[in-house]
């Protein structure tokens, strides 16, 4: 029978939960990391149903269907692996809103953690002809739409994460780019004073005016990039 979004999990079949701690990484991110988070969990998601259609080729004594399956799997648990518990490029849990997804009540690791073990079981189970293989392989194709489920909904939070970003740093880029541009109105006000400080010098004032004016130039030139980095942040 059919479970809807959520996997029951068979009793006699592994622990149903993975070795990893739900610690919040620390890990510094950008948009280039969780464009490679998003792609990840992407890859859980194509690799679960490659997976489970080989095992169902493999099933019925289509050659090589296994050895498709196996990598299929090794790809799924290592994608896994680097989401929940990190990588040099991506950091595991860095926030509340994934710790839930996961550990929560989505209960998604346990849940992809069973569909790991119950795989492989299968396949063993089908290499070496056992008479559970059959009822294995039922019990895998039948979480399989759950499963999709679920990751599907873990991938929207990444996805959600990715925009909260985005808009955070948006946000920072204008409140930086106000700042320079307050600086660089305060910079242009001492340029103009001292090149009237310069001019009542005279003679004497000619270098400071000269370097004044330069002054002047650049500040203009900082205002105009500003102006062009607000309207980019505001797009």
């Amino acid at each position: 029978m059919a479970v809807t979004g959520q996997i029951k999990l068979m009793q006699n079949s592994g622990t149903g939960k993975s070795e990893t701690t739900s610690a919040v990484d620390t890990k510094p991110l950008s948009g280039e990391v969780f464009g490679a988070l998003i792609n990840l969990s992407g890859r859980r998601r194509f690799t679960s149903q490659r997976l489970v259609l080989y095992a169902v080729l493999a099933s019925q004594g289509h050659e090589g269907a296994t050895t498709i399956a196996r990598e299929a799997l090794a790809l799924f648990r290592g994608a896994h692996t680097a989401l929940v518990k990190g990588s040099d490029t991506v950091p595991g849990i860095f926030c509340e809103e994934v710790r839930e997804a996961y550990f929560g009540r989505l209960d998604g690791d346990a849940q992809i953690v069973y569909f790991i073990n119950l795989a492989e079981r299968t396949l063993n189970a089908i290499d070496d002809s056992l008479r559970d293989a059959p009822a294995l392989l039922e019990e895998l194709v039948r979480i399989t739409t759950p499963m999709l489920s679920v990751l599907n909904q873990i991938t929207s939070v990444y996805e959600e994460q990715s925009k909260r970003h985005a808009l955070l740093m948006k946000k920072q880029l204008r409140g930086i780019m106000t700042d320079i541009e307050t600086i660089a109105k305060q910079a242009k006000m001492v340029s103009f004073n001292a090149r009237i400080v310069a001019a009542r010098a005279g003679q004497a004032g000619k270098e400071f005016s000269v370097v004044a004016g330069v002054l002047s130039n650049i500040t203009t030139e900082i205002d105009d990039l500003v102006k062009v980095a607000l309207s980019g942040a505001a797009a």
